[in-house]
């Protein structure tokens, strides 16, 4: 994806206000149990695993690895990589791939979190190799 790619505003909710406030200043979030100790995201209040309502915000680190890609060759908007990225902290995510030549992606290699600005809102958080 280049630079003239326009990004649609992220709708968000109550639940994940904080979340998009943290992005617009650069700092990608995750959520933690209290209860069993588990990051996840997508944040949300109640954890994935316990069920716990006793989650908190974390500032993630932004760093992870490609668990798994796949490169799009065929799109109006030319070719582009989604994938899965593991965080650091633990979660694993969806995610595009941008700013880097898409066919030296490879599983494993070490990324981190961009922010791309959007048409009106918060930026949205893509990852680019290290």
């Amino acid at each position: 994806m280049d630079s003239t790619v326009k990004y649609p505003t992220p709708q968000g909710n109550p639940e994940t206000k904080v979340f998009w406030d943290a992005a617009a200043e650069g700092k990608f979030l995750i959520k933690r149990c209290n209860g069993c100790g588990e990051p996840h995201y997508f944040p949300r209040t109640l954890c994935p695993f316990c069920f716990s309502d006793q989650t908190v915000w974390e500032e993630s680190s932004g760093e992870g690895e490609i668990y798994t890609f796949s490169l799009m060759r065929k799109s109006a908007a030319g070719p582009y990589a989604i994938g899965y990225v593991t965080l650091k902290e633990g979660p694993s995510l969806l995610t595009n791939f941008v700013d880097c030549d898409l066919h030296a992606l490879k599983i494993g290699q070490k990324v981190r979190v961009v922010f791309k600005p959007t048409d009106d809102g918060p930026p949205l958080p893509f990852f680019t190799p290290v």
